[in-house]
């Protein structure tokens, strides 16, 4: 008795030690979360390197000096905790988070810094390396006007300079300082005429100087700009090229709102999941929600321990992790209903459940591992923060919701208060089935359908639907996103409601050309655009656009641009992906089963891939790099609802002493489909729950991606059950006319059975 209730004491201690942790801490680790430019305002702008003068060569030191010359210049902007990294042998990413002027910092940016002294005539007299050691400085002129103060290396250079100028005829004798001189397309004389002339002073020089200053004047200064210029020219001239080939901004407005959505539907989909487990699974389903609530504070506490930048995606992830964990929780309490409905005690049908369930849960999570691993290795940044959340979820779910749950829901059985207690676990006393009847599967409400007959019909339908839309695909193609094929997108929010029209003249205005078809409604109250044009903005147009809307409209828009190259490396990276993450399972599945569960298993996950393209083809919806992601999220996830009903397929026809017979194949195709098609359906419903809430109340960015995962889990259900399993009975069926049927065909037998 004492050991009894010293369980059941250690359980509620357990309990309010996590609770007390969590309540305590996670105030500070949320704190302490990087939140991502979708979500804070900023942007991102992968750079091509290129030489600054013909014959060089980009090197890695190249490479590394540039980005030490970008952080110095960030720095200039005062923006914390940048992203500046190396991709490859010659691009830099550049990702700035919660940036408040975006297009002064792309300017800092890109920006050469290359400070030339010059005559009339473009010859040059100095340049940026006579400059000294942090020589620029902001001041104000004689009449009080912002200036900038260069102090210069040399003093007898500088006399050698003014000599040769002062000397010159007036009113040639200038000397013209300019930032960014571009030879063959600037010149002196071209620009003199101009209000608002490139170079930033032409001083007359009358005289010789002896001191080594010279003020920078008539450049139109503010104090700020003045300042900024002197940081640019301190921080250094960039020793290359840089070329914009794909860039992604997003205003703070957005970021917020984003925010607070992807949040509220967030937590209404957790909610739910809670809501299910505790309905379908009642103490056990306690235990699952406690543990859930771990596994969201101990993801939390990964991230902060990272320092991982937090995405819109990554929320996404984070939220869809907890339906995939609890799914580590359906498997076994499913499993531990079975073994109670069978005849079995408590406690021997909590080992068994557990010892069953584990190999099952192994395989899902491997899969899905696989799959975000690909996406990390093959996505952007938005796309990596969504497979680094993932991947985070995976591991912690595995750990909290196996181990975690197990040890838990062991104190309790073990403390044998609840033997006999069948309805606290879900289960009715009047479909327990005495042990002495020997019966080794509980029947099921399932038992009288004959689910190769109806499979070979649903089977058909897919071969037929996906004839079909191997021929519709063509005729309404694709709506490819400017992540594939190129150009630029920009997402506006009005604080009035306008017209399609009204837009298109806006940009009109702005001498952006847009067709009126590729401006799109995102919301039912038009204000809320999606527009599209086929050609990549430059920084100019896209300052010219921020600023308009802002004034005119009260929101920034966010501004992504993609150019041709990338999008072409884009769209070989995807492809890629899908190959690798369609191979590794292939490999793994042939392990862990055999070649014909792996074929299988790929042919329906190709199956709902195709399926999910003709759904986004039909609707017109558009194709971007999340649909991609959806797409192999849903590959990795599909995966686990064929291996729940293969492990089950594999543990029967173990048990066959001989398979003689077609009849014997389709006999454990039905078996393996009615004991496992009950949890089949709770673990997608656990994956839905927040997937719907992220369709109807998250962030409209989020929107095709959300549509791409809700079709895609319901046809993966579907194919597991009625398309992966038919492709195994006609594999195996043809095994079996060649004769290798005869005698029961070998099987892995090295790992435990399901």
């Amino acid at each position: 008795m004492a050991k009894r209730s010293s369980r059941i004491v250690a359980f509620f201690l357990v309990v309010l030690l996590i609770g007390g942790i969590i309540g305590a801490t996670t105030k500070n680790i949320t704190k302490g979360i990087n939140l991502g430019l979708d979500l804070r305002g900023g942007f991102e702008i992968l750079y091509e390197v290129k030489p600054a003068k013909k014959g060089d060569k980009v090197t890695k030191d190249t490479l590394v000096s540039t980005v030490g010359a970008l952080e110095k210049r960030v720095n200039v902007l005062g923006v914390s905790e940048p992203n500046i990294q190396i991709e490859g042998n010659d691009r830099i990413r550049v990702q700035l988070a919660g940036v408040k002027d975006q297009q002064q910092a792309r300017d800092v940016l890109s920006t050469q810094a290359k400070l030339t002294f010059r005559d009339v005539n473009d010859n040059i007299l100095m340049d940026g390396t006579d400059l000294a050691t942090n020589g620029a400085k902001q001041t104000f002129d004689e009449q009080g006007r912002p200036s900038v103060s260069l102090k210069l290396k040399s003093a007898d250079k500088f006399r050698a300079v003014t000599e040769k100028v002062s000397s010159m005829p007036q009113p040639t004798n200038l000397m013209v300082i300019w930032l960014d001189f571009e030879e063959g397309k600037d010149s002196y004389k071209a620009e003199a005429a101009k209000p608002k002339p490139k170079y930033l002073s032409a001083a007359t020089v009358n005289q010789v100087f002896n001191q080594a200053e010279v003020s920078i004047v008539g450049g139109n200064f503010t104090v700020e700009s003045a300042k900024q210029l002197s940081e640019l020219l301190n921080a250094g001239a960039l020793p290359v090229d840089l070329k914009e080939i794909y860039s992604t901004s997003v205003g703070a407005k957005f970021g917020e709102q984003a925010l607070q959505k992807t949040i509220f539907a967030s937590a209404i989909g957790i909610a739910l999941i809670f809501l299910f487990m505790l309905v379908f699974y009642r103490l056990p389903g306690l235990v699952a929600v406690i543990m859930l609530g771990l596994y969201i504070y101990i993801t939390l506490l990964v991230f902060n321990w990272m320092h991982a930048v937090l995405t819109l995606p990554g929320i996404a992830a984070l939220v869809l992790g907890v339906g995939i964990a609890v799914d580590a929780n359906v498997i076994t309490y499913e499993r531990l209903k079975e073994e109670l409905r069978i005849g079995k005690s408590m406690l021997s049908a909590y080992r068994a459940g557990n010892q069953r369930s584990l190999s099952t849960i192994l395989d899902a999570n491997v899969t899905t591992l696989a799959a975000a691993a690909v996406l990390f290795a093959y996505g952007t940044s938005s796309v990596k923060g969504f497979a680094t959340s993932l991947i985070v979820s995976i591991f912690v779910g595995f750990l909290t919701n196996v181990y975690g749950t197990r040890f838990l829901l062991g104190l309790l059985v073990k403390s044998r208060y609840f033997d006999k207690k069948y309805s606290y676990f879900g289960v009715k006393p009047k479909e327990v089935i005495p042990l002495s009847k020997g019966v080794e599967h509980a029947p099921t409400k399932f038992d009288r359908v004959n689910f190769v007959n109806i499979g070979h019909k649903f089977f058909w339908f897919s071969v037929v639907v996906m004839i079909l839309g191997a021929i519709i695909l063509p005729i309404f193609k694709l709506n490819l996103g400017i992540d594939f094929a190129s150009g630029t997108r920009m997402d506006i929010k009005t604080n009035q409601a306008i017209t399609v029209s009204q837009v298109q003249q806006e940009l009109h205005d702005l001498k952006v050309d847009v067709k009126k078809e590729d401006i799109v409604p995102t919301g039912n109250d038009n204000k809320g655009f999606a527009v599209r044009t086929i050609g990549v903005l430059s920084k100019d147009d896209i300052a010219k656009v921020k600023t308009v809307f802002h004034d005119k409209y009260g929101t920034e828009p966010n501004v992504s641009t993609v150019s041709p190259t990338i999008g072409k490396e884009i769209a070989r990276n995807a492809l890629i992906a899908v190959l690798i993450a369609s191979l590794v399972i292939i490999l793994y599945v042939s392990i862990r089963f055999r070649f014909t569960y792996a074929l299988s298993a790929v042919l329906a996950l190709l199956h709902d891939a195709f399926f999910i393209i003709i759904v986004f083809s039909l609707l017109h919806l558009e194709v971007d790099l999340t649909f991609i992601a959806a797409v192999l999220t849903i590959i990795g996830y599909s995966i686990n609802d064929s291996i729940v009903t293969f492990d089950r397929n594999r543990e029967l026809y173990k048990q066959k002493q001989k398979i003689r017979t077609v009849s014997d194949l389709e006999e454990i195709v039905n078996s393996s489909i009615r004991q496992t098609i009950g949890r089949s359906i709770n673990t997608v419903m656990t994956v839905l729950l927040p997937v719907i809430t992220l369709l109807i109340f998250g962030s409209e960015s989020l929107r095709n991606f959300s549509i791409a995962l809700f079709v895609g889990l319901i046809v993966g259900t579907y194919s597991s059950v009625f398309v992966a399993s038919q492709i195994w009975l006609m594999l195996e069926s043809r095994r079996l006319k060649k004769g290798k049927g005869q005698k029961k065909v070998e099987v892995n037998t090295s790992e435990p059975q399901v």
